[in-house]
């Protein structure tokens, strides 16, 4: 969706007629991209990704279909085994998919999709989806019903996501498209390097930081969005970084080293005044319990466990276990 943006606002300054579709249920297809959309206009041009493409004919026959004017659509589509095969999905599967004009989605969406700001669009359906409207929810905003709080649980996760929430006033659409994390990685060397390309993998930003002073203004400057990833072994500069990312109430804190180098930290961070509630947050030893041992596997393994913890999802990490590192 986020690369829909600049799309979406040429278009809109053209005032070209076109749509913004997106599924709102689905069942099988195998793994997808939660953040799968596609802009297609009245000629028939499309932009975007949705189910590689095999769609993408049907859709364009609706917005002809609808044209100028036309209000919000729901399509229903499915491929079977063989055309999911051609098309290189995993497995065949049927979605709704919401045709909804580009008019009516605020321009306020894009601007902000377009910055990397962490965002939702809440879309209300009314009764045959013959009119849809959205508003924009931002990342720290006081929910005011459950589409609000639902936009929050999912900017939480700091992964794209999509729910349909069905009540007494119909159909509401969530859509949400968090910043992507960004990893505030404390020393050098090889191992820093590789995490970092293991994140640009994942489309994740890094920077690495050498000492206190400037992870804590790198910290604060990405506090929406920002994992730290502590390589450091020197306590002038792990445990005061530590202390600052769980004062900031940064997501992720994870820090690598020997258990003897974890029960260091931890002292000093007792001693700096950090309690129960926040050492428990410090991942230490950091990373998946993958018996990593090249900086390649440690990167994935660490990455895993960012994913996971961001995630909501209870993986197993190496701090939760009393073997000896390997």
């Amino acid at each position: 969706m986020r690369g829909l943006a600049e799309t979406a606002r040429q278009w809109a300054a053209e005032g070209r007629v076109a749509f913004l579709a997106r599924p709102v249920t689905e069942q099988g297809f195998g793994p997808r991209d939660p953040a799968g959309a596609v802009l297609v206009d009245a000629r028939g041009e499309c932009v975007g990704a949705l189910y590689r493409g095999v769609f993408d004919a049907e859709l364009v026959a609706e917005a002809g279909v609808m044209g100028a004017g036309g209000g919000a659509r729901v399509c229903e589509v499915s491929v079977g085994a063989g055309e999911a095969t051609e098309a290189k999905l995993t497995c065949g599967g049927q979605a709704e998919v919401l045709l909804q004009p580009l008019s009516a989605i605020p321009a306020e969406w894009w601007e902000l999709l377009g910055t990397g700001a962490g965002v939702a669009l809440v879309t209300r359906l009314s009764e045959g989806a013959d009119a849809a409207v959205s508003e924009v929810v931002r990342a720290g905003d006081v929910p005011s019903d459950d589409a609000g709080r639902r936009a929050g649980e999912l900017l939480g996760t700091r992964r794209p996501g999509r729910d349909a929430l069905y009540g007494g006033s119909g159909l509401v659409l969530v859509e949400a498209y968090p910043s992507a994390p960004h990893l505030v990685i404390g020393g050098g060397g090889e191992l820093a390097q590789v995490i970092g390309a293991q994140a640009a993998l994942l489309g994740w930003g890094s920077v690495v930081v050498e000492d206190a002073d400037e992870a804590e203004k790198v910290l604060v400057r990405h506090r929406d969005a920002a994992c730290l990833v502590l390589l450091s072994h020197e306590p002038g500069f792990d445990v005061p970084t530590l202390r600052n990312a769980l004062a900031l109430g940064i997501p992720y804190v994870g820090a690598l080293g020997s258990r003897r180098t974890t029960a260091r930290r931890r002292e000093g961070l007792v001693a700096a005044g950090v309690g129960e509630a926040g050492l428990a947050r410090v991942h230490g030893p950091i990373g998946l319990d993958l018996g990593a041992k090249t900086p390649a596997e440690t990167a994935l393994a660490i990455c895993a466990e960012i994913l996971g913890v961001l995630g909501g999802r209870d993986a197993r990490g190496l701090r939760d276990s009393d073997g000896p590192l390997r």
